[in-house]
This record gives structure tokens, C-alpha cells and sequence, in this order.
């Protein structure tokens, strides 16, 4: 790999990668080029063969890309031949939602734990996971070996779920809290806000 770094925009297009890959092998595909992957991705193939090559080289000249073999390298450029803990934050109907989505995921990658401070919801069972009182959060993140956080609570709750979270040692947050959060450099933050991306849409809508 090269020891350059990695732009946010090169690691956010993996998964894109990962995902049509795994779609190829279901169907027992064996090789694919770059211009196949630009034409089904809508991407430049040079700038797929740009991102790939940052890792090492994966294709052959004339033959492109084993399907197998490249799936096996992205999973281990996003870890995710490793099994990565995840906890959540907010047992709302968004909360809800992503926990119940851990039943579709293939990779290491879960949702292990789920937290809330509202005695209606602390005891609450959620896909196998039972909603757990704000105070034992910390221990349960390491007991767990959590290194992720995901927020889904109110704006006005987003920041002290962070600071909670960032000193109970998780690594990284995925925020769905339409909030900015402020986090020391050292922690790694996604905000994925709905409303923006409803609202960034809207522009390209023909006029009324």
C-alpha cells in the first residue's frame, strides 16, 4: 500500500466497489475490467483503476480484476475481515431501524449494543439486543471491545452522546444527529444528514 494519503473520497468509493463485486459473484462472474465496472458504477474506469492502485495492484493487463480475489483485498483495506463492534445510541424509530438492519449485514460489522436514557425504552428488546440505561454504556463499550459509535438521538442530546462515547474509547461516530459534533482530530466523525441530502436534491428538480 502506499504510504501517500488516503482522500475521504477514495475510502467512501470502496464499499460502492465491494458492493457490485459481491452483486458479480453471486453470479458466478470470475473477472471484471475497469470499464465494466465504470459502465455499471457510472464511474471513470481510470479513476477506478486511480483508487484501486493506492492499495496495490490487483489486476492483470488484458484480463482485469479477479472478482474473488478483489473482494478479499477491499474487505481487508476496510477491516471488515475483522469483526468490528458497534454501539448505538437512541432506541427512536431510527435507532430501531439500524438494529434491525444487523440482521441483513454479511460482514464483521454490528450493532452489539444499543443505549437509551428513557426508562421506556431501557429494557426494550430490539433484534436480539435489550436497550440499556445511559450509565452502563461505558463498561459495556469495553467489555465489548466497541470501537464504533453510532448517534441517533436529538440535536440538543448529539454532543454529550459523543463525549460520552469518545471518552468511554470508541474510535470512530456515525452521526445522524442533524448537529454538528465536536471531536479531538484523533476521532474520525460521518454525519449523514437526511435533510441535507433531501434538500441538495431538490436542485436538480425541474421548475414548477
Amino acid at each position: 500500500m502506499k504510504t501517500e494519503k488516503i482522500s475521504e473520497a477514495v475510502v467512501r468509493r470502496l464499499p460502492v466497489y465491494l458492493r457490485f463485486l459481491n452483486e458479480l459473484n453471486r453470479k458466478n462472474v470470475q473477472t471484471v475490467s475497469s470499464q465494466d465496472l465504470g459502465n455499471k458504477l457510472d464511474l471513470n474506469p481510470a479513476q477506478i483503476r486511480k483508487d484501486l492502485a493506492y492499495f496495490g495492484e490487483f489486476g492483470k493487463k488484458g484480463i482485469g480484476y479477479d472478482v474473488n480475489y478483489l473482494i478479499e483485498k477491499i474487505r481487508q483495506i476496510l477491516k471488515l475481515d475483522q469483526n468490528i463492534a458497534v454501539a448505538l445510541v437512541g432506541a427512536g424509530n431510527l435507532g430501531r431501524a439500524l438494529c434491525n438492519y444487523n440482521v441483513y449485514l454479511k460482514d464483521n460489522m454490528k450493532i452489539v449494543a444499543v443505549f437509551d436514557d428513557s426508562p421506556d425504552k431501557v429494557g426494550m428488546q430490539i433484534n436480539n439486543l435489550t436497550v440499556q440505561p445511559m450509565k452502563d454504556l461505558a463498561r459495556s463499550i469495553r467489555e465489548a471491545g466497541i470501537r464504533i459509535g453510532i448517534i441517533t438521538v436529538p440535536a440538543s442530546e448529539a454532543q454529550p452522546v459523543a463525549d460520552e462515547f469518545i471518552r468511554s474509547g470508541v474510535e470512530a461516530v456515525l452521526n445522524f444527529a442533524p448537529v454538528i459534533i465536536k471531536v479531538p482530530p484523533e476521532i474520525r466523525v460521518h454525519n449523514a444528514d437526511f435533510t441535507t441530502d433531501l434538500q441538495s436534491l431538490a436542485y436538480y428538480l425541474e421548475d414548477a
